[in-house]
């Protein structure tokens, strides 16, 4: 992997961590079975070193490239901040890579329950109910990362 240019601005792994765990969604960078590149926003969670995503079940673009390769780059945004005068902008981005799989049927509740504790934490109850009667029918990926870079301007 090539060396990030300007290392003044590279982000501690505990600042990378914390932009990656903050991160309202990520995009999610594959590899269409012709070349073609393709990028697609997900809601994720981030748990044990790896990143977790939900989609419907066997569909979708996404799913049949990480059939073809499971090599992935999901990139997340954080905080950012117009800086007109000064023609640049604040902000805060995490870039890693890695191995994506489609967990088995046992393997879902956990990273399902990590995604409604994330973005529903005050509905655990109602979500551990949704989680177990809609499991089957939803897809979900994890990502185990191989490596991760955070960059940002404060």
């Amino acid at each position: 992997m090539k060396e990030m240019r300007r290392k003044d601005r590279q982000l501690s792994l505990e600042d990378t961590l914390a932009v990656l765990e903050q991160g309202e969604y990520g995009i999610l960078s594959t590899t269409c079975k012709d070349g073609t590149p393709y990028g697609v926003p997900v809601s994720y969670a981030y748990s044990n070193g790896c990143i977790y995503f939900h989609c419907a079940r066997n569909a979708g673009l996404k799913l049949e490239n990480i059939g073809n390769t499971a090599d992935v780059c999901f990139t997340v945004v954080g905080k950012t901040e117009l800086l007109p005068a000064k023609f640049s902008t604040k902000y805060e981005s995490v870039i890693l890579f890695g191995k994506a799989r489609v967990l088995g049927e046992n393997e879902k509740k956990e990273p399902l329950m990590k995604l409604i504790e994330k973005y529903s934490p005050a509905y655990m109850e109602t979500g551990r109910k949704y989680v177990e009667k809609s499991a089957s029918e939803t897809d979900i990926v994890e990502i185990s990362i191989e490596s991760i870079t955070g960059k940002g301007r404060k």
